[in-house]
């Protein structure tokens, strides 16, 4: 992640933060709490591993996420939405509707049948 110094604009600052082809969906994965890095790997499809650590550091460094490492072994580690990340949710769920809406006015509706996503509303 990579925030110019002078920015223009705040919004031009969480762009910075945001950006990227995974993050919202990190985001959005992480709403209901604590979860381990190989839950966020099966709930995202194509994203790789490597791509995921990537991006779950970017988000640590911009204070959206942070980790809790249990002890022991194997080690367990487990993501969670800070209160920055928390109200970074409420965009992402404003945006999930938009992108639902758009789905169904444009008959897309097999993909949100497969993930269960209601959207008769």
């Amino acid at each position: 992640m990579i925030i110019r110094e002078a920015c223009n604009c705040p919004l031009e600052v969480v762009h910075g933060m945001i950006k990227g082809k995974w993050k919202t969906m990190i985001v959005y994965q992480l709403k209901d709490g604590n979860t381990s890095l190989a839950e966020l790997e099966r709930g995202i499809e194509q994203i790789t591993q490597k791509m995921l650590l990537q991006h779950l550091k970017e988000m640590q460094a911009s204070g959206i996420v942070d980790k809790i490492t249990g002890e022991g072994y194997p080690l367990h580690v487990e993501y969670y939405l800070t209160d920055r990340g928390k109200k970074l949710l409420s965009a992402v769920l404003i945006m999930q509707e938009i992108g639902i809406d758009y789905m169904v006015e444009q008959g897309q509706t097999e993909l949100l049948d497969r993930k269960g996503i209601d959207y008769k509303r």
